[in-house]
Parts: C-alpha cells; sequence; structure tokens
C-alpha cells in the first residue's frame, strides 16, 4: 500500500512538473548603465516642495466603469494586432518618407558634432530600397526589443549639437522602440537585406531582420487567442532554458497567457527565420498581470512608481523612454491604446481644448475636467500624465527634457518626474511665456 501511494505522489509530481515546464523564464533585472545615466539632472522647486509618491494622488482617482475599460482593452487588442490584418501598407504619404526629407533639408552631424556629408546619407537611402515598397507583405513578430530607425543603418545622425536642444541624445535616426512580441506588417527589405521596413501597431520603420520572425495562420491563430497579460514591472529580462538572456523587456509588454493559465506565450525565431511559440513562466510574484489591469488607487500607484525617475530617452533609446513612450506604456496596462508620438496621442481620447485660457482659469478647468491617471495634458511636442491635484495646483507626471530659459538654452531635467504644471516657476532664469500652463493646448480623456 505504501509502495502504491509513494509511486502514485511520484506520478503526481512529475506530471505537475511536466505542467509547469517551460522554455523561457521571466525575471527581475536591470537596465544596461549607458551614456544616458550621465545626462544632466536639474532639479526645481515642485521636486521638494510637492507629493512625489504616485500613491499620494491615486487617491484622487474617480471609478472607471468596468464595461468602458473592457471596450477600451478589445479596442486596444484589435489595434495592436492590426498589422496581421494588413494586405498593403497603410502609412499616409504625408508621413511616409519623412526621413529623406529630413536629411535632405538638415544639415546633419555625428554625436562628435561631425558633419555627415550627403555621400553618406544617399548611401543610406539607396540601401532603403523604396523602390520595393510593399513588393514582400509578410507578416511578422518582433522576437526581441528593438529599436525602430528611420533609416537602414545602425548610425546615429544629429541636428547641430552646437545648438540648444540637438546633439545626444535627440538622435534622429531612433525613430521609436518595439517591445518583443509585437505584430508587424513587412513592406520590404534593404538592398543589404540586413533591415525590414515595418508596420507596427504604434509606430513604422526600419529594424534589424534578426530581431522578426515570419509568422503564418497557424501561429497566429495559436497566439492570438483573446487572453492577455502585461507586464507590469519594468526593466525585466528573458532568459532561455540554459539561463542566456533571450530580450530586454520593458513594462507594458504583452504576453498572451497559455492554456493552462499559469504559464505565458512569448515568439522565437526559428533557424530560418520562422516564429515559434514559447512558454514561458513567472516565479516571482506581481512582475506581470492579465490585461486589462483593474484602475484601481494601488494599481495605479504601484504602475506609475515604475517610470519615476527613469532617465530621458528619445524614442525609447537605450532601453529608456521619452514622454509619448510612458503615456502609452502606462495607460496600455489598464487598456488604453496611444500611438507612437505626442501629435498622434492627442488625436487617441476625447480632447478639451483649454488653449488661450488664462492661467488661473486653464487650473481649475484641467483639475474640473481631466481623470486622475486616465487623462492626458498635451502641447505640441510634449505630452503628460495628469495625477490629479496638490492644494490647487494640478499635479503632473511626465519624461521631461527640460524647461526653457530665457537665453534660448534649457535647464535639463532628463527624467521622469512629477511636477506642476510651472517646473522651475521659482527661478529668474526661466521664460515664463514657455511654461506648460501657458503652452498647454488640450486634455486628453479616456
Amino acid at each position: 500500500m505504501c509502495f502504491k501511494r509513494l509511486f502514485s505522489l511520484s506520478v503526481l509530481v512529475l506530471f505537475s512538473l511536466s505542467l509547469l515546464h517551460a522554455d523561457y523564464v521571466l525575471k527581475p533585472s536591470k537596465r544596461k548603465p549607458s551614456r544616458i545615466d550621465h545626462m544632466p539632472k536639474g532639479m526645481v522647486a515642485d521636486m521638494k516642495r510637492i507629493p512625489q509618491d504616485p500613491a499620494y494622488y491615486a487617491k484622487q482617482i474617480k471609478p472607471w466603469p468596468r464595461m468602458r475599460q473592457k471596450r477600451a482593452d478589445e479596442q486596444f487588442n484589435r489595434k495592436y494586432f492590426k498589422p496581421w490584418t494588413l494586405r498593403k501598407l497603410d502609412i499616409p504619404l504625408k508621413d511616409f518618407g519623412w526621413e529623406i526629407r529630413f536629411v535632405s533639408k538638415n544639415k546633419i552631424y555625428t554625436a562628435s558634432g561631425k558633419p555627415i556629408p550627403a555621400s553618406v546619407y544617399k548611401k543610406w537611402i539607396h540601401n532603403a530600397n523604396y523602390s520595393a515598397k510593399d513588393s514582400k507583405r509578410y507578416h511578422a513578430i518582433t522576437t526581441e526589443r528593438t529599436n525602430v530607425h528611420a533609416l537602414p543603418t545602425s548610425q546615429a545622425f544629429y541636428l547641430d549639437p552646437r545648438k540648444p536642444g540637438e546633439g545626444f541624445p535627440f538622435n534622429y535616426n531612433q525613430n521609436s522602440a518595439l517591445h518583443m512580441n509585437v505584430p508587424l506588417y513587412v513592406s520590404h527589405f534593404s538592398k543589404d537585406r540586413k533591415w525590414a521596413f515595418v508596420r507596427a501597431s504604434y509606430a513604422f520603420g526600419w529594424i534589424k531582420v534578426h530581431d522578426l520572425a515570419f509568422v503564418d495562420d497557424k501561429f497566429i491563430r495559436k497566439f492570438k487567442n483573446g487572453t492577455y497579460a502585461m507586464t507590469v514591472k519594468d526593466n525585466l529580462r528573458l532568459y532561455n532554458e540554459k539561463g542566456r538572456p533571450v530580450s530586454f523587456v520593458k513594462l507594458g509588454t504583452l504576453f498572451p497567457v497559455a492554456k493552462d493559465g499559469k504559464r505565458y506565450l512569448a515568439a522565437a525565431r526559428s533557424a530560418t527565420g520562422q516564429a515559434l511559440i514559447k512558454k514561458v513562466q513567472v516565479r516571482t510574484p506581481g512582475i506581470i498581470a492579465k490585461k486589462p489591469l483593474p484602475f484601481t488607487a494601488a494599481n495605479v500607484a504601484k504602475v506609475a512608481k515604475e517610470f519615476y525617475n527613469e532617465p530621458y530617452g528619445w524614442g525609447g533609446g537605450y532601453g529608456c523612454r521619452d514622454c509619448s513612450a510612458t503615456t502609452r506604456d502606462f495607460l496600455g496596462v489598464f487598456g488604453i491604446f496611444l500611438r507612437r508620438n505626442s501629435s498622434k496621442q492627442a488625436q487617441d481620447g476625447q480632447s478639451v481644448y483649454i488653449k488661450g485660457i488664462p492661467p488661473r482659469k486653464k487650473k481649475k478647468k484641467i483639475i474640473r475636467e481631466a481623470e486622475p491617471f486616465r487623462s492626458l495634458l498635451y502641447v505640441p511636442g510634449h505630452i503628460v500624465l495628469y495625477l490629479g491635484q496638490y492644494k490647487g495646483e494640478p499635479v503632473i507626471m511626465h519624461t521631461y527634457w527640460g524647461i526653457r530659459k530665457k537665453d534660448g538654452s534649457k535647464l535639463v531635467t532628463g527624467r521622469t518626474i512629477i511636477t506642476t504644471t510651472e517646473p522651475g516657476k521659482e527661478r529668474r532664469d526661466t521664460k515664463p511665456s514657455s511654461r506648460l500652463i501657458n503652452t498647454l493646448k488640450t486634455i486628453v480623456k479616456f
């Protein structure tokens, strides 16, 4: 009898282990240090005078009806997977080819300030092979976090670094960054075959071919299973069975939930470039959650805190974020879809026009109209997350390069900060007309 029980227990243990077998493991990690960590980090009075913990403001959130959040999340999923429904490139003509116009009309430089001659960028344009646009029409998926470049080259290019607001980190070849597991439409390849021109849900441009895999209908059916989770902890890393890193994983990365409800699915690239599905195990509680995450005070505070103090990463460079990447990844966890840049995001929700209103009235209108942790404030070139109010002042969290000064330069803050709509107001050298409260154009509500 004892032997039978022991045998049954062993079978049960083996069966349980087989259920939990995974190809990959998702673990907490750290972002690789880089030059981005050595940028100036200017301070303003707001960063000392007002609460810097998002939890303080999270108590001000208003209920979001469950059905409204569900509808928003369903719309998120439709937009996220849209590239797999495309049969031709749908990028507007006014947006397509901007990079050629940019390098042709402007003098461009290396990070050290050395001019890049036309002979160099003409090679990049030639390699872009735009005459082959839409010649492939493949469907694919990212298999690791990857940078989206304006042109098919790894070389950075800048406007004159000697001018305020130019130079590092404003690499105009860094168009965006894509998480792993992002569906793609592939238009065509560069002449050297190292790059693919892709359209993702929220960005388009050139990514390295080895960072994607081609999908077929069978893969799509398994991957697009209708039940998804998102990482709610930043700077994770995915490892294979041998303990080797597969991809850096940022907060806001989507993983389909496996049938057993305990593991997750990730896309991998086969030796021939085809997409494979890998099972992912998560042993650390609290780093991934089923999407959409309930819109509660505890959840918005926990997620928002992950962004606080992250260095400013133009276009998602160096494993960091810029203003629109912060708002996109924060709201995505709660089922709200946003596109790549601030001007597009301003159109993704319901707009309330506030341009031209006197500052005092504008503040009151923001507090009255904006939904804490669910509304954005937009000024051309910058977008911020509204957190709530503190002593009658609207408070925002934003990944902010810096505050305009009277001499045209900027007081560089260079990271994600929590401020009022008048950061730097106490300084005599800041330009009053450039303060956010004077330039904010719209409230974007969800």
